[in-house]
């Protein structure tokens, strides 16, 4: 079996609805109806848009650098060609369509919740409404961790999907997934909520995505819904539909969306800071098991989250968490399996209060801790990859430039002890040449590729190899983690 990311689509014309049942049924407490999926229909469909993504070709390293050599090699045994590169004219290719998934309108103000993957290697964004209205559209932020994007348009009379609770969603309910499949916009289907904080990894073995407590439906969802919104009966946003399970890289019966309990602080975040403000406990862990009660000789609950160790300077060390408990809720909400605990940190930031209910040596205790960020405190995070990064970077000045005898490059101006580049061994002084395969000669250029390996899709690793030169003539080559 494979997991498929719902992702592009082509553009089409068209309002299709499934509604399963005509006859009346009871549904969590109330009778519903066909009437009640026209109206939820109705009131969505219009708060749901397309988005393009476009993007111009990624040209060979040799064709893009002028000549076929990497530019390290350049930088170290020099350029035999001289300036013949430069006597090569090549014309400049062409922004192409990337593809095209969904978004939600959140706000008359046009913010638009989507899928990171939708936007992550765009470089102009263009969004059609349903009236077919086309606007540009700028990134407010991404989070490639859970798969979450803002966007923003400047567009007058938008219809707004107000935002509903997802955690009140039962198993069993009926929802309506909205969006572009296959570029018929406008679509709506139909189906119930097959599962609550779903992760998907754990299912299939698969690489983790990062956090993962999707829920998982089996209204039909298909190529080109990325983005697009699952509702409840109400018309009420529950979840943004993100992802497919699938044999076929086609609708199988399961379809999962992230739910509005994430999407929420994701998106506060992201439109206040540009970053999220990501809370840690602290710890790594396993999920409980009847393999892993029999193996460790676990005495209590049969359903949890087992502590495999306890990281310093956190918030689980000052709860008094050690290895061989286990967590069974937080704030009162189980925790019985790795989607359930991330979506109950997920939903946190650094400096929210949690308690912990947890069993060691069979006894039930209870624990009071406040969460921090992945830098020990309750900081708050920046947008900018320097701020992670701890260094101040200055373009290299032409005297030092000349007397070792380089063309260009970033000096490191100072850093800080907690930065990720003190962490490496990078020291004050140093020059950066190159970081990833790439020459760079200003901040700017680093930054760039700072924030593309930052917005790189959850699951890949985000880590700078950066090579240069220090005062003293010394090269260096260094390994910067990210994440």
């Amino acid at each position: 079996m494979a997991l498929g990311l719902i992702s592009t689509a082509c553009t089409a014309q068209g309002t299709t609805t499934d509604s399963k049942n005509d006859s009346p049924i009871k549904v969590t407490g109330r009778l519903i109806s066909q009437e009640d999926f026209i109206k939820a229909a109705e009131s969505t469909v219009n708060g749901v848009v397309s988005v393009k993504s476009y993007a111009t070709p990624q040209m060979q390293r040799g064709n893009a650098q002028g000549y076929g050599m990497d530019p390290f090699f350049e930088f170290f045994f020099g350029n035999p060609y001289g300036d013949r590169r430069q006597e090569q004219p090549r014309e400049q290719p062409r922004q192409q369509q990337l593809g095209l998934g969904s978004g939600v309108i959140i706000s008359d103000d046009g913010y638009i919740v989507t899928n990171n993957h939708v936007i992550e290697k765009a470089e102009r964004l263009e969004v059609t409404l349903n009236d077919n209205r086309n606007f540009a559209a700028t990134v407010i932020g991404a989070d490639p961790t859970t798969d979450l994007a803002l966007i923003k348009i400047d567009a007058p009379g938008l219809h707004v999907i107000p935002m509903g609770d997802s955690e009140e969603l039962h198993v069993g309910e009926w929802v309506l997934a909205v969006g572009n499949p296959f570029g018929f916009t406008s679509t709506v289907t139909s189906g119930i909520i097959s599962a609550k904080a779903r992760n998907i990894s754990t299912m299939t073995g698969g690489r983790s995505r990062g956090i993962e407590s999707y829920i998982q439906t089996d209204a039909a969802v298909n190529q080109g819904n990325s983005g697009g919104a699952l509702v409840n009966l109400e018309g009420e946003l529950v979840g943004i539909n993100t992802a497919i399970y699938s044999q076929t890289g086609a609708y199988a019966g399961c379809s999962f969306a992230i739910p509005t309990s994430i999407v929420e602080k994701v998106v506060a975040d992201l439109k206040e800071y540009g970053t999220v403000q990501r809370a840690y406990l602290g710890i790594s862990f396993t999920e409980l098991t009847p393999e892993l009660i029999a193996e460790k000789k676990l005495e209590g609950p049969t359903a949890g989250i087992y502590v495999a160790s306890v990281e310093d300077r956190s918030a689980a060390r000052e709860a008094g968490l050690e290895p061989g408990d286990i967590i069974v809720s937080m704030n009162g909400k189980p925790t019985r399996s790795t989607a359930e605990l991330q979506e109950a940190i997920a939903k946190m930031s650094p400096g929210d209060n949690v308690t912990i209910q947890y069993y060691r040596d069979g006894k039930a205790s209870t624990t009071q801790t406040t969460l921090r960020n992945n830098r020990g405190d309750m900081s708050v995070t920046k947008a900018d990859s320097n701020d992670i990064l701890g260094a101040k970077l200055e373009a290299l000045d032409k005297e030092t430039a000349k007397r070792l005898e380089i063309r260009a490059g970033v000096s490191v101006a100072d850093v800080d002890a907690s930065g990720r580049f003190a962490q490496a061994g990078i020291r004050k002084g140093f020059i950066i040449l190159g970081v990833n395969g790439t020459r760079v000669s200003s901040p700017e250029e680093f930054k760039e590729i700072s924030k593309a390996v930052l917005s790189s899709p959850a699951g890949q690793d985000k880590v700078l190899f950066i090579s240069g030169i220090y005062p003293t003539g010394k090269t260096a080559y260094y390994a910067v983690a990210l994440d």
